[in-house]
């Protein structure tokens, strides 16, 4: 069982709560950051040395960051909770509800698989979050873990959101957020008792800040000769979601030549290991597994991939992404490593036939020569690839729910 643990949360304080949280920064460009960095008692003011200041002095831009912060703790702005769990509730605008628990887990844990993840990471990136890290040493955006539901889990939750929330904030994007801590002894040993019930927990988003949380970890305890294991450099700020809580969205891809193909010898090819059918201007929602919606030249196919190459004995022909990588994109296309090439674009869809139209508009803009639209993974085979230590490939699964930023914090200085 992995651990899961509570700890002294940091919010801001009555009105500033309205202010304060933000998006995830790669939501915005950088005009609309530098804007949102003159804003008075936000996270973005609070973080702007270091996303809109001209030096080039990193190490002096960071410390400006955590002199920033623990002013903001002085005026009370931010303030710092009793040790406690958080059940956290997001409503959206299209009536979804999404709800869990936020606290610390273990990078212990996440070495030694009781964690478990289903994407690679990059190196850089990673090096980079944990410098950060080790700088500032705040966790502003939890990860986003899944495991399968309990229903004692979902009855103490049930039985929490009966209470008047600590935080209750409305984003401009209509999602009304909502906060309860949980900070009474028997209520927490409740929670801790059940959870302990979960063999693990698997990473729905967040590999790089788990990463980078991890190699930070790394790091301080090479310099730290009393390390014990319990510093707070080795836990990680996390969300953890039931697999009723959360929703895996088609992620799809457009493609920007045919390899020197023509479209009847491109739509040949494809039919060495799909079945296709031409489904005119109608644009074509994938239906269920193995079938594969296709936008080329002003018209929509459904591709249905081959009984003999789903039968192969290999979890990852159990994944359209890979069937499509493996036998389109590279034998077909000639794209050896999808990780690298700018002739792919990912796009992100809503489980809808939505996300099929956008595919359409993209290509019939004349950017792309096909668009490919695949069924969204589902929570089983999430589960399945992360427990075989398998990597999926780039741009998988669009997962909801989305954080926001910096509306409860951890303190890895405490």
């Amino acid at each position: 069982m992995p651990i899961f643990k509570p700890f002294r949360g940091i919010r801001p304080s009555g009105d500033f709560v309205d202010v304060f949280p933000t998006h995830p920064l790669d939501n915005f460009s950088q005009e609309e950051i530098n804007k949102k960095a003159q804003l008075e008692s936000s996270y973005i003011q609070m973080i702007k040395p270091y996303v809109v200041s001209k030096s080039k002095d990193i190490d002096r831009n960071l410390r400006k960051i955590r002199t920033n912060f623990e002013e903001l703790l002085d005026d009370k702005i931010l303030v710092q909770d009793a040790s406690s769990y958080y059940l956290y509730e997001q409503f959206l605008p299209n009536k979804s509800v999404f709800r869990g628990l936020l606290g610390l887990v273990s990078v212990d844990d996440f070495r030694n698989g009781k964690i478990k993840k289903h994407e690679s990471t990059i190196t850089q990136r990673k090096e980079k979050l944990a410098y950060y890290l080790e700088k500032v040493s705040i966790q502003a955006e939890p990860v986003l873990l899944t495991y399968t539901a309990n229903p004692k889990v979902e009855l103490l939750m049930n039985h929490e959101e009966k209470n008047v929330p600590i935080l209750n904030y409305l984003d401009d994007k209509g999602t009304r957020h909502k906060v309860w801590q949980i900070d009474n002894r028997l209520k927490m040993k409740e929670f801790k008792d059940v959870l302990e019930q979960i063999d693990s927990f698997y990473i729905a988003d967040g590999h790089h800040r788990i990463g980078s949380t991890a190699l930070n970890a790394k790091n301080l305890q090479e310099k730290n000769k009393k390390h014990n294991g319990t510093e707070y450099y080795n836990y990680v700020f996390s969300f953890i979601v039931s697999n009723q809580s959360i929703k895996i969205h088609d992620y799809n891809r457009l493609l920007q030549d045919l390899n020197g193909l023509s479209e009847e010898e491109f739509l040949a090819r494809i039919e060495e290991n799909f079945l296709v059918h031409d489904k005119g201007d109608d644009p074509y929602y994938p239906s269920q597994k193995f079938h594969i919606s296709m936008y080329l030249g002003g018209k929509f196919y459904s591709l249905h991939v081959k009984h003999e190459l789903r039968a192969k004995q290999s979890t990852m022909n159990d994944l359209d992404h890979f069937l499509l990588e493996e036998f389109v994109i590279k034998d077909i296309l000639g794209i050896e490593n999808p990780k690298t090439t700018d002739k792919i674009t990912y796009l992100k869809g809503d489980s809808s036939v939505e996300g099929i139209k956008c595919i359409k508009e993209k290509v019939d803009s004349g950017a792309y020569k096909v668009g490919f639209g695949i069924y969204p993974v589902s929570f089983n085979d999430l589960l399945k690839v992360s427990d075989q230590n398998i990597k999926m490939p780039p741009k998988c699964t669009y997962i909801e729910p989305k954080l926001v930023t910096a509306l409860v914090m951890y303190d890895m200085k405490q």
